[in-house]
C-alpha cells in the first residue's frame, strides 16, 4: 500500500463547514460575489500545494481539503482523491491547471464502509451545494481508495462524472484479507471487520465488494480507467482489476485499464498523467 507518509498532516483548527446556500440568487454578479463568501468561510489558505491555493475545513468530524485552481473551468470540475493525497499528485496538479478542483476527505482506516460513505455524502453536499462546484465529480481512488470510489459510486451513480482508480483494491477479501495470491494486512483486515461490523464469516461471504456491486455504475453509464502493475503483489491485479473488467464489460460498461508490465503496487499513477487528464477531460466536458 502507499507509504504511511503519503497521508496528509492538516492543521487541526476547524474551519466553519456551513456558507450561505448559492440558491435563491439574482444575477450571475450576486452569484459569483456568493462563491467568493462561501470560500472565505473555510480556514483561511493553509498554505501553498504545488502552487494552488489549499484551504481546510471540518466535515462530520473529519478533516477535509480543497484546492483551488488559479481560474475554475466552466461549471466548476473537481476531482475527488479518497486516498493518499498528495501521493504522485501529477494528475492532480495537471488538472489543475484545466481549471480543476481538488477535493479530499480524511478517511483513514475506514475502508469503503458504509460510515465512510455516510460522511462522503456530507462532504459532497457541502461542496456542491455550498461551494459550487459540479453536481458530478470524478472520483480518484488509489490502492485502497478504490474500495471508497467504487462504493460511493454504486450508492450516488447520479453524482458521478467518471472513475480513475489506481492499484485499486476492488474486493478486501484480496486486501486486506489476503484470501488469494497477495499477503494481505493482518491488522488492517481486523480494523476493516470492525468498521464494517462483519464476522469473518460475513465478510467471505459479502455482496457489495466493488467487483460484485457494478451493476449500478453500468447502468448510469460511468466510465472506469484503470492504472495498475501487472506485477502487483499487494492488490493482485486478477483479483480486482482484470475481475472488475471483465464483469464491467459484460454489463456494457465503458473500462480502460492501463497495466505497467513489471510494475508491482508502486509506483502508482504513470509519469507522464496525460492519458489520465484526457481521459478526465473527455468525460466532464460540457
Amino acid at each position: 500500500m502507499p507509504p504511511p507518509t503519503a497521508h496528509p498532516v492538516l492543521p487541526a483548527t476547524p474551519a466553519r463547514t456551513t456558507a450561505p446556500s448559492l440558491t435563491n440568487v439574482a444575477g450571475p454578479l450576486a452569484a459569483a460575489a456568493l462563491w467568493v463568501t462561501a470560500l472565505a468561510t473555510l480556514t483561511a489558505a493553509a498554505g501553498d500545494w504545488n502552487g494552488y491555493e489549499q484551504r481546510d475545513t471540518v466535515v462530520d468530524g473529519r478533516k477535509c481539503l480543497l484546492v483551488l485552481p488559479k481560474s475554475p473551468a466552466p461549471g466548476k470540475p473537481w476531482i475527488w482523491r479518497t486516498e493518499f493525497f498528495g501521493h504522485e499528485p501529477q494528475g492532480d496538479i495537471a488538472l489543475l491547471g484545466k481549471g480543476f478542483h481538488v477535493a479530499y476527505m480524511d478517511l483513514s482506516n475506514l475502508y469503503g464502509a458504509p460510515v465512510a460513505l455516510d460522511a462522503m455524502d456530507k462532504f459532497h453536499a457541502q461542496l456542491t451545494t455550498e461551494f459550487g462546484l459540479a453536481q458530478k465529480t470524478v472520483l480518484e481512488g488509489f490502492s485502497r481508495g478504490g474500495l471508497f470510489a467504487f462504493n460511493w459510486a454504486a450508492r450516488n451513480p447520479d453524482k458521478v462524472a467518471a472513475i480513475y482508480v489506481d492499484a485499486p483494491v476492488c474486493d478486501f477479501k484480496s486486501w486486506p484479507g489476503g484470501k488469494g495470491k497477495g499477503n494481505g494486512s493482518g491488522g488492517d483486515w481486523k480494523r476493516l471487520l470492525g468498521v464494517y461490523g462483519l464476522t469473518e464469516e460475513q465478510a467471505l461471504a459479502y455482496k457489495l465488494n466493488p467487483v460484485d456491486n457494478l451493476a449500478p455504475l453500468a447502468k448510469a453509464k460511468i466510465p472506469i480507467l484503470s492504472v495498475c502493475g501487472e506485477a502487483d503483489k499487494t492488490v493482485p491485479i486478477d483479483e480486482n482489476t482484470r475481475l472488475v473488467e471483465s464483469r464491467y464489460k459484460q454489463l456494457g460498461g465503458e473500462i480502460v485499464v492501463i497495466a505497467k508490465p513489471n510494475c508491482d503496487h508502486h509506483p502508482h499513477s504513470l509519469k507522464d498523467p496525460t492519458p489520465i487528464v484526457d481521459f478526465v477531460l473527455k468525460h466532464t466536458a460540457k
